[in-house]
Protein backbone atom coordinates (compact mmCIF):
# COMPACT_ATOMS: atom_id res chain seq x y z
CA UNK A 1 0.00 0.00 0.00
CA UNK A 2 1.29 3.46 -0.93
CA UNK A 3 1.30 5.93 1.95
CA UNK A 4 -1.37 5.92 4.65
CA UNK A 5 1.19 4.90 7.28
CA UNK A 6 -0.43 6.95 10.05
CA UNK A 7 -3.92 5.70 9.20
CA UNK A 8 -2.78 2.08 9.11
CA UNK A 9 -1.23 2.51 12.53
CA UNK A 10 -4.44 4.04 13.91
CA UNK A 11 -6.54 1.12 12.69
CA UNK A 12 -4.12 -1.46 14.09
CA UNK A 13 -4.00 0.30 17.44
CA UNK A 14 -7.81 0.23 17.55
CA UNK A 15 -7.73 -3.50 16.82
CA UNK A 16 -5.17 -4.14 19.59
CA UNK A 17 -7.09 -2.06 22.13
CA UNK A 18 -8.24 -3.76 25.32
CA UNK A 19 -11.67 -2.15 25.04
CA UNK A 20 -14.22 -1.83 22.25
CA UNK A 21 -13.43 0.91 19.76
CA UNK A 22 -15.65 3.02 17.50
CA UNK A 23 -13.74 4.25 14.43
CA UNK A 24 -15.05 6.65 11.79
CA UNK A 25 -13.22 6.85 8.45
CA UNK A 26 -14.35 9.63 6.15
CA UNK A 27 -13.16 11.50 3.10
CA UNK A 28 -14.15 12.39 -0.43
CA UNK A 29 -15.32 9.93 -3.06
CA UNK A 30 -12.57 7.78 -4.64
CA UNK A 31 -9.94 8.68 -2.04
CA UNK A 32 -9.35 5.06 -0.99
CA UNK A 33 -11.24 4.66 2.29
CA UNK A 34 -12.62 1.18 1.61
CA UNK A 35 -9.33 -0.02 0.13
CA UNK A 36 -7.42 1.13 3.23
CA UNK A 37 -9.72 -0.69 5.64
CA UNK A 38 -9.83 -3.89 3.62
CA UNK A 39 -6.06 -3.99 3.19
CA UNK A 40 -5.33 -3.42 6.89
CA UNK A 41 -7.65 -6.26 7.91
CA UNK A 42 -6.71 -8.50 4.98
CA UNK A 43 -10.31 -8.48 3.70
CA UNK A 44 -11.45 -10.47 6.74
CA UNK A 45 -14.27 -9.15 8.95
CA UNK A 46 -16.72 -10.58 11.45
CA UNK A 47 -19.34 -8.65 9.53
CA UNK A 48 -19.15 -6.22 6.63
CA UNK A 49 -21.81 -4.34 4.79
CA UNK A 50 -22.13 -1.45 2.33
CA UNK A 51 -25.15 0.81 2.09
CA UNK A 52 -27.08 1.15 -1.17
CA UNK A 53 -27.08 4.45 -3.05
CA UNK A 54 -30.46 6.10 -3.64
CA UNK A 55 -32.45 3.22 -2.15
CA UNK A 56 -35.45 3.01 0.16
CA UNK A 57 -35.34 1.61 3.68
CA UNK A 58 -36.82 -1.76 2.69
CA UNK A 59 -34.12 -2.27 0.08
CA UNK A 60 -31.46 -1.26 2.61
CA UNK A 61 -32.75 -3.85 5.08
CA UNK A 62 -32.81 -6.57 2.41
CA UNK A 63 -29.19 -5.77 1.55
CA UNK A 64 -28.30 -5.87 5.27
CA UNK A 65 -29.93 -9.29 5.54
CA UNK A 66 -27.87 -10.50 2.58
CA UNK A 67 -24.68 -9.40 4.33
CA UNK A 68 -25.78 -11.23 7.47
CA UNK A 69 -26.34 -14.37 5.43
CA UNK A 70 -22.77 -14.11 4.13
CA UNK A 71 -21.56 -14.78 7.68
CA UNK A 72 -24.02 -17.59 8.38
CA UNK A 73 -27.08 -15.83 9.78
CA UNK A 74 -30.30 -17.80 9.17
CA UNK A 75 -33.01 -15.39 10.37
CA UNK A 76 -35.57 -13.37 8.44
CA UNK A 77 -35.27 -9.89 6.95
CA UNK A 78 -35.62 -7.26 9.69
CA UNK A 79 -38.53 -4.82 9.62
CA UNK A 80 -36.66 -1.99 11.36
CA UNK A 81 -33.11 -0.91 12.02
CA UNK A 82 -33.47 -1.72 15.71
CA UNK A 83 -34.27 -5.29 14.74
CA UNK A 84 -31.48 -5.32 12.16
CA UNK A 85 -28.87 -4.33 14.74
CA UNK A 86 -30.28 -6.95 17.12
CA UNK A 87 -29.53 -9.51 14.40
CA UNK A 88 -25.97 -8.17 14.23
CA UNK A 89 -25.69 -8.71 17.98
CA UNK A 90 -26.54 -12.39 17.45
CA UNK A 91 -23.75 -12.68 14.86
CA UNK A 92 -21.25 -11.08 17.24
CA UNK A 93 -22.25 -13.35 20.13
CA UNK A 94 -21.65 -16.45 18.00
CA UNK A 95 -18.25 -15.28 16.72
CA UNK A 96 -15.19 -16.93 18.22
CA UNK A 97 -12.76 -14.29 16.96
CA UNK A 98 -10.67 -12.48 19.54
CA UNK A 99 -11.68 -9.06 18.18
CA UNK A 100 -14.94 -8.78 16.30
CA UNK A 101 -14.34 -6.35 13.45
CA UNK A 102 -17.57 -4.84 12.09
CA UNK A 103 -17.15 -2.75 8.95
CA UNK A 104 -20.13 -0.72 7.71
CA UNK A 105 -19.30 1.09 4.48
CA UNK A 106 -21.23 3.99 2.92
CA UNK A 107 -23.24 4.36 6.10
CA UNK A 108 -24.74 7.75 5.12
CA UNK A 109 -26.74 6.04 2.35
CA UNK A 110 -28.44 3.83 4.95
CA UNK A 111 -29.96 6.79 6.80
CA UNK A 112 -33.07 7.14 4.66
CA UNK A 113 -35.95 9.48 5.66
CA UNK A 114 -37.89 8.38 8.75
CA UNK A 115 -35.82 5.20 9.05
CA UNK A 116 -34.57 6.01 12.59
CA UNK A 117 -31.22 4.57 11.55
CA UNK A 118 -29.11 6.83 13.77
CA UNK A 119 -31.20 5.95 16.84
CA UNK A 120 -30.66 2.24 16.14
CA UNK A 121 -26.93 2.75 15.73
CA UNK A 122 -26.85 4.64 19.04
CA UNK A 123 -28.66 1.81 20.78
CA UNK A 124 -26.35 -0.84 19.31
CA UNK A 125 -23.21 0.95 20.47
CA UNK A 126 -24.40 2.17 23.89
CA UNK A 127 -26.33 -0.89 25.04
CA UNK A 128 -24.18 -3.62 23.53
CA UNK A 129 -20.86 -2.87 21.85
CA UNK A 130 -19.42 -0.42 24.37
CA UNK A 131 -20.35 -2.80 27.20
CA UNK A 132 -17.97 -5.40 25.76
CA UNK A 133 -14.21 -5.30 25.24
CA UNK A 134 -13.93 -7.19 21.95
CA UNK A 135 -15.68 -5.09 19.29
CA UNK A 136 -14.09 -2.85 16.69
CA UNK A 137 -16.84 -0.95 14.88
CA UNK A 138 -15.65 0.88 11.76
CA UNK A 139 -18.04 3.17 9.93
CA UNK A 140 -17.15 4.74 6.62
CA UNK A 141 -18.64 7.05 4.04
CA UNK A 142 -17.95 9.59 1.34
CA UNK A 143 -20.70 11.91 2.57
CA UNK A 144 -18.36 13.62 5.00
CA UNK A 145 -20.98 16.07 6.20
CA UNK A 146 -23.36 13.27 7.25
CA UNK A 147 -20.70 11.73 9.47
CA UNK A 148 -19.75 15.10 10.94
CA UNK A 149 -23.31 16.24 11.60
CA UNK A 150 -24.88 12.93 12.65
CA UNK A 151 -21.98 11.28 14.46
CA UNK A 152 -19.32 13.79 15.52
CA UNK A 153 -21.77 16.61 16.32
CA UNK A 154 -24.47 14.29 17.62
CA UNK A 155 -26.06 15.72 20.76
CA UNK A 156 -27.81 12.49 21.70
CA UNK A 157 -26.60 8.96 22.31
CA UNK A 158 -23.60 9.17 19.96
CA UNK A 159 -22.14 12.29 21.57
CA UNK A 160 -18.39 11.72 22.05
CA UNK A 161 -18.75 8.00 21.32
CA UNK A 162 -16.31 7.85 18.39
CA UNK A 163 -12.91 6.84 19.78
CA UNK A 164 -10.88 7.37 16.59
CA UNK A 165 -11.47 9.74 13.67
CA UNK A 166 -9.61 9.18 10.41
CA UNK A 167 -10.08 11.87 7.78
CA UNK A 168 -8.46 10.27 4.76
CA UNK A 169 -6.84 12.96 2.67
CA UNK A 170 -5.93 12.84 -1.04
CA UNK A 171 -2.40 11.75 -1.92
CA UNK A 172 0.44 14.23 -1.90
CA UNK A 173 2.67 14.64 -4.94
CA UNK A 174 5.18 12.31 -3.31
CA UNK A 175 2.55 9.60 -2.85
CA UNK A 176 1.31 10.03 -6.43
CA UNK A 177 4.88 9.64 -7.66
CA UNK A 178 5.29 6.42 -5.67
CA UNK A 179 1.89 5.15 -6.83
CA UNK A 180 2.75 5.74 -10.49
CA UNK A 181 6.17 4.10 -10.09
CA UNK A 182 4.59 0.99 -8.56
CA UNK A 183 2.24 0.75 -11.54
CA UNK A 184 5.27 1.06 -13.83
CA UNK A 185 4.04 4.22 -15.53
CA UNK A 186 6.91 6.30 -16.87
CA UNK A 187 6.14 9.97 -16.23
CA UNK A 188 8.53 12.84 -15.49
CA UNK A 189 8.06 15.06 -12.43
CA UNK A 190 6.70 17.79 -14.68
CA UNK A 191 4.10 15.40 -16.09
CA UNK A 192 3.21 14.24 -12.59
CA UNK A 193 2.72 17.87 -11.58
CA UNK A 194 0.38 18.46 -14.54
CA UNK A 195 -1.49 15.28 -13.63
CA UNK A 196 -1.89 16.53 -10.07
CA UNK A 197 -3.14 19.87 -11.35
CA UNK A 198 -5.82 17.99 -13.31
CA UNK A 199 -6.83 15.20 -10.91
CA UNK A 200 -5.56 16.28 -7.52
CA UNK A 201 -4.39 13.47 -5.28
CA UNK A 202 -7.38 11.15 -5.74
CA UNK A 203 -5.91 7.63 -6.00
CA UNK A 204 -8.76 6.19 -8.07
CA UNK A 205 -8.26 8.79 -10.79
CA UNK A 206 -4.55 7.97 -10.95
CA UNK A 207 -5.31 4.25 -11.11
CA UNK A 208 -7.07 4.82 -14.45
CA UNK A 209 -3.90 6.00 -16.21
CA UNK A 210 -2.81 3.54 -18.90
CA UNK A 211 0.68 2.35 -19.67
CA UNK A 212 1.88 3.10 -23.17
CA UNK A 213 0.03 6.43 -23.35
CA UNK A 214 1.55 9.80 -22.58
CA UNK A 215 -0.01 11.82 -19.77
CA UNK A 216 -1.71 14.12 -22.29
CA UNK A 217 -3.13 11.14 -24.19
CA UNK A 218 -4.41 9.73 -20.90
CA UNK A 219 -6.17 13.00 -20.08
CA UNK A 220 -7.87 12.99 -23.48
CA UNK A 221 -8.91 9.37 -22.98
CA UNK A 222 -10.28 9.88 -19.45
CA UNK A 223 -12.04 13.23 -19.84
CA UNK A 224 -12.69 14.00 -23.50
CA UNK A 225 -13.37 10.69 -25.26
CA UNK A 226 -17.05 9.84 -25.70
CA UNK A 227 -16.93 7.06 -23.09
CA UNK A 228 -14.18 8.54 -20.91
CA UNK A 229 -14.18 7.07 -17.40
CA UNK A 230 -14.13 10.55 -15.81
CA UNK A 231 -16.15 12.48 -18.37
CA UNK A 232 -19.19 12.67 -16.04
CA UNK A 233 -17.35 12.47 -12.73
CA UNK A 234 -18.22 16.02 -11.65
CA UNK A 235 -21.96 15.45 -11.29
CA UNK A 236 -21.44 12.03 -9.76
CA UNK A 237 -18.94 13.41 -7.26
CA UNK A 238 -21.20 16.06 -5.75
CA UNK A 239 -24.30 13.87 -5.89
CA UNK A 240 -22.47 11.18 -3.90
CA UNK A 241 -21.39 13.62 -1.19
CA UNK A 242 -24.49 15.74 -0.69
CA UNK A 243 -28.12 14.63 -0.62
CA UNK A 244 -29.24 17.88 -2.24
CA UNK A 245 -26.20 18.95 -4.26
CA UNK A 246 -27.80 21.86 -6.16
CA UNK A 247 -26.86 24.57 -3.64
CA UNK A 248 -23.36 23.16 -3.29
CA UNK A 249 -22.78 23.22 -7.04
CA UNK A 250 -24.11 26.80 -7.22
CA UNK A 251 -21.60 27.96 -4.62
CA UNK A 252 -18.78 26.03 -6.27
CA UNK A 253 -19.72 27.50 -9.66
CA UNK A 254 -19.64 31.02 -8.22
CA UNK A 255 -16.22 30.46 -6.65
CA UNK A 256 -14.96 28.93 -9.88
CA UNK A 257 -15.36 32.30 -11.60
CA UNK A 258 -13.12 34.28 -9.24
CA UNK A 259 -9.59 33.04 -8.81
CA UNK A 260 -8.73 34.80 -5.55
CA UNK A 261 -11.94 33.71 -3.84
CA UNK A 262 -15.02 35.52 -2.61
CA UNK A 263 -16.49 36.75 0.65
CA UNK A 264 -19.87 35.49 1.78
CA UNK A 265 -21.47 38.71 0.55
CA UNK A 266 -19.85 38.35 -2.88
CA UNK A 267 -21.09 34.77 -3.17
CA UNK A 268 -24.64 35.90 -2.41
CA UNK A 269 -24.41 38.74 -4.91
CA UNK A 270 -23.22 36.38 -7.64
CA UNK A 271 -26.33 34.17 -7.63
CA UNK A 272 -29.86 35.39 -6.88
CA UNK A 273 -30.97 31.83 -6.04
CA UNK A 274 -28.69 31.75 -2.99
CA UNK A 275 -30.16 33.08 0.27
CA UNK A 276 -28.41 34.68 3.22
CA UNK A 277 -29.47 32.14 5.82
CA UNK A 278 -28.23 29.18 7.80
CA UNK A 279 -28.35 26.99 4.71
CA UNK A 280 -25.53 28.93 3.04
CA UNK A 281 -23.48 28.70 6.23
CA UNK A 282 -23.98 24.95 6.24
CA UNK A 283 -23.08 24.65 2.55
CA UNK A 284 -19.84 26.59 3.04
CA UNK A 285 -18.93 24.53 6.11
CA UNK A 286 -19.68 21.27 4.29
CA UNK A 287 -17.59 22.25 1.27
CA UNK A 288 -14.72 23.22 3.55
CA UNK A 289 -14.94 19.97 5.53
CA UNK A 290 -14.93 18.02 2.26
CA UNK A 291 -11.79 19.77 1.02
CA UNK A 292 -13.29 21.56 -1.98
CA UNK A 293 -12.81 25.09 -0.69
CA UNK A 294 -10.61 26.80 1.83
CA UNK A 295 -11.56 29.62 4.15
CA UNK A 296 -8.83 32.13 4.76
CA UNK A 297 -8.53 35.47 6.44
CA UNK A 298 -7.04 38.62 5.01
CA UNK A 299 -4.23 39.49 7.40
CA UNK A 300 -5.20 42.46 9.53
CA UNK A 301 -8.94 42.05 8.91
CA UNK A 302 -11.67 40.65 11.15
CA UNK A 303 -12.88 37.05 10.92
CA UNK A 304 -16.19 38.07 9.36
CA UNK A 305 -14.20 39.24 6.32
CA UNK A 306 -13.14 35.66 5.57
CA UNK A 307 -12.65 34.72 1.93
CA UNK A 308 -13.70 31.38 0.44
CA UNK A 309 -11.61 30.00 -2.42
CA UNK A 310 -12.07 26.94 -4.63
CA UNK A 311 -8.99 24.74 -4.15
CA UNK A 312 -10.06 21.36 -5.54
CA UNK A 313 -7.95 20.75 -8.64
CA UNK A 314 -10.41 18.42 -10.36
CA UNK A 315 -13.28 20.90 -9.92
CA UNK A 316 -11.16 23.78 -11.25
CA UNK A 317 -10.23 21.63 -14.27
CA UNK A 318 -13.92 20.87 -14.86
CA UNK A 319 -14.92 24.53 -14.88
CA UNK A 320 -12.04 25.53 -17.15
CA UNK A 321 -12.26 22.76 -19.72
CA UNK A 322 -15.32 20.53 -19.37
CA UNK A 323 -18.35 22.52 -18.23
CA UNK A 324 -18.95 24.45 -21.46
CA UNK A 325 -17.03 22.24 -23.84
CA UNK A 326 -19.21 21.73 -26.90
CA UNK A 327 -16.46 20.82 -29.34
CA UNK A 328 -16.81 17.05 -28.91
CA UNK A 329 -13.12 16.82 -29.73
CA UNK A 330 -11.76 13.54 -28.33
CA UNK A 331 -8.27 15.07 -28.54
CA UNK A 332 -9.25 18.40 -27.02
CA UNK A 333 -6.44 18.37 -24.44
CA UNK A 334 -3.56 17.67 -26.82
CA UNK A 335 -4.98 20.22 -29.28
CA UNK A 336 -5.02 22.98 -26.61
CA UNK A 337 -1.64 22.53 -24.94
CA UNK A 338 0.25 25.84 -24.73
CA UNK A 339 -2.79 27.90 -25.71
CA UNK A 340 -3.78 30.98 -23.63
CA UNK A 341 -6.58 29.09 -21.79
CA UNK A 342 -4.15 26.27 -20.98
CA UNK A 343 -1.41 28.59 -19.75
CA UNK A 344 -3.80 30.61 -17.59
CA UNK A 345 -5.12 27.40 -16.04
CA UNK A 346 -1.56 26.21 -15.32
CA UNK A 347 -0.90 29.28 -13.19
CA UNK A 348 -4.13 28.92 -11.22
CA UNK A 349 -3.83 25.18 -10.72
CA UNK A 350 -0.19 25.38 -9.61
CA UNK A 351 -1.17 27.89 -6.91
CA UNK A 352 -3.65 25.37 -5.54
CA UNK A 353 -1.07 22.59 -5.59
CA UNK A 354 1.16 24.83 -3.48
CA UNK A 355 -1.59 25.40 -0.91
CA UNK A 356 -1.95 21.62 -0.62
CA UNK A 357 1.77 21.27 0.10
CA UNK A 358 2.37 23.93 2.75
CA UNK A 359 4.33 21.46 4.87
CA UNK A 360 6.76 20.80 2.01
CA UNK A 361 7.10 24.53 1.34
CA UNK A 362 7.94 25.19 4.97
CA UNK A 363 10.43 22.34 4.87
CA UNK A 364 12.11 23.84 1.79
CA UNK A 365 12.30 27.19 3.57
CA UNK A 366 13.87 25.53 6.61
CA UNK A 367 11.05 26.64 8.90
CA UNK A 368 9.16 23.39 9.45
CA UNK A 369 9.73 23.67 13.21
CA UNK A 370 8.52 27.27 13.47
CA UNK A 371 4.88 27.99 14.24
CA UNK A 372 3.20 29.93 11.45
CA UNK A 373 -0.13 30.96 9.97
CA UNK A 374 -1.04 31.06 6.30
CA UNK A 375 -2.88 34.14 5.07
CA UNK A 376 -3.67 36.05 1.92
CA UNK A 377 -3.72 39.81 1.50
CA UNK A 378 -5.06 42.40 -0.85
CA UNK A 379 -5.50 46.15 -0.86
CA UNK A 380 -7.41 48.42 -3.19
CA UNK A 381 -5.89 51.26 -5.15
CA UNK A 382 -6.10 54.74 -3.67
CA UNK A 383 -4.96 58.18 -4.72
CA UNK A 384 -2.90 58.55 -1.56
CA UNK A 385 -1.23 55.14 -1.30
CA UNK A 386 -0.99 54.08 -4.93
CA UNK A 387 -2.07 51.05 -7.00
CA UNK A 388 -3.86 48.03 -5.61
CA UNK A 389 -1.92 44.90 -4.74
CA UNK A 390 -2.52 41.27 -3.90
CA UNK A 391 -0.40 38.53 -2.35
CA UNK A 392 -1.87 35.05 -2.59
CA UNK A 393 0.24 33.38 0.10
CA UNK A 394 1.71 34.87 3.25
CA UNK A 395 3.55 32.69 5.75
CA UNK A 396 3.38 34.64 9.00
CA UNK A 397 6.03 33.14 11.25
CA UNK A 398 6.52 33.19 15.01
CA UNK A 399 10.19 34.19 14.53
CA UNK A 400 9.16 37.69 13.39
CA UNK A 401 9.41 37.01 9.66
CA UNK A 402 6.70 36.98 6.98
CA UNK A 403 7.35 35.23 3.67
CA UNK A 404 5.56 37.07 0.86
CA UNK A 405 5.16 34.25 -1.66
CA UNK A 406 4.80 34.79 -5.40
CA UNK A 407 3.81 31.62 -7.26
CA UNK A 408 4.75 31.24 -10.93
CA UNK A 409 4.30 28.24 -13.23
CA UNK A 410 6.73 27.90 -16.12
CA UNK A 411 7.94 25.16 -18.46
CA UNK A 412 11.53 26.27 -17.80
CA UNK A 413 13.54 28.34 -15.31
CA UNK A 414 11.59 31.48 -14.54
CA UNK A 415 13.16 34.82 -15.33
CA UNK A 416 12.15 37.89 -13.34
CA UNK A 417 11.99 40.95 -15.58
CA UNK A 418 11.94 44.62 -14.64
CA UNK A 419 8.13 44.80 -14.68
CA UNK A 420 7.73 41.92 -12.21
CA UNK A 421 10.63 43.17 -10.09
CA UNK A 422 8.96 46.57 -9.75
CA UNK A 423 5.61 44.88 -9.00
CA UNK A 424 7.14 42.76 -6.22
CA UNK A 425 8.77 45.78 -4.61
CA UNK A 426 5.48 47.66 -4.83
CA UNK A 427 3.58 44.78 -3.20
CA UNK A 428 6.11 44.63 -0.40
CA UNK A 429 5.92 48.37 0.19
CA UNK A 430 2.10 48.47 0.06
CA UNK A 431 1.87 45.54 2.46
CA UNK A 432 4.23 47.16 4.97
CA UNK A 433 2.45 50.50 4.73
CA UNK A 434 -1.14 49.26 4.91
CA UNK A 435 -0.67 46.66 7.64
CA UNK A 436 1.87 48.61 9.74
CA UNK A 437 3.60 45.28 10.20
CA UNK A 438 7.00 45.39 11.89
CA UNK A 439 8.17 41.90 11.00
CA UNK A 440 10.92 41.28 8.45
CA UNK A 441 9.41 40.75 4.98
CA UNK A 442 11.06 38.11 2.81
CA UNK A 443 10.15 38.02 -0.87
CA UNK A 444 9.83 34.34 -1.76
CA UNK A 445 9.40 32.78 -5.21
CA UNK A 446 7.71 29.40 -5.70
CA UNK A 447 8.33 28.21 -9.26
CA UNK A 448 8.41 24.97 -11.20
CA UNK A 449 12.11 24.95 -12.17
CA UNK A 450 13.68 27.72 -10.11
CA UNK A 451 14.85 31.19 -11.06
CA UNK A 452 17.28 32.57 -13.57
CA UNK A 453 19.83 34.46 -11.46
CA UNK A 454 19.75 37.66 -13.48
CA UNK A 455 20.01 41.33 -12.48
CA UNK A 456 16.49 41.29 -10.95
CA UNK A 457 16.95 38.17 -8.85
CA UNK A 458 18.75 39.86 -5.93
CA UNK A 459 15.64 40.98 -4.04
CA UNK A 460 14.41 37.39 -3.62
CA UNK A 461 15.26 36.01 -0.20
CA UNK A 462 14.19 32.41 -0.76
CA UNK A 463 13.31 30.06 -3.63
CA UNK A 464 11.09 26.97 -3.63
CA UNK A 465 10.75 24.70 -6.68
CA UNK A 466 8.24 22.08 -7.75
CA UNK A 467 10.83 19.43 -6.89
CA UNK A 468 10.58 20.58 -3.25
CA UNK A 469 6.84 19.84 -3.34
CA UNK A 470 7.58 16.18 -4.10
CA UNK A 471 9.37 15.66 -0.76
CA UNK A 472 7.72 13.45 1.88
Amino acid sequence: MIGREKEQQQLRQAYDSEVSEFVAVYGRRRVGKTFLIREVFNYSFTFQHAGLANSLMNDQLIAWHSSLQDVGYQGKVAKSWLEAFDQLKDVVKLSKEKKKVIFIDEMPWMDTPRSKFVAALEHFWNSFASARKDILLIICGSATTWIINNVFKNHGGLHNRVTCRIHLQPFTLNECERFVAERKLDFSKHQLLIGYMVMGGVPFYWSLLQRGLSLDQNIDELFFSADGALRHEFSELYASLFKHPESYVRVIAALGKKNAGMTREEILASDSDLSDNGKLTQVLEDLEYSGFIRRYNIIGKKLRSAVFQLIDNFTLFYFRFLQDNVENDSHFWTHHIDTPIYNTWCGLAFERVCFMHIRQIKQALGIEGIASNIYAWQVKASEEAGPGAQIDMLIDRADQVINLCEVKFSAREFSIDRVLSDALRMKKARFAESTKNRKALHLTMITTYGLVHNMYWGDIQKEVTATDLFKE
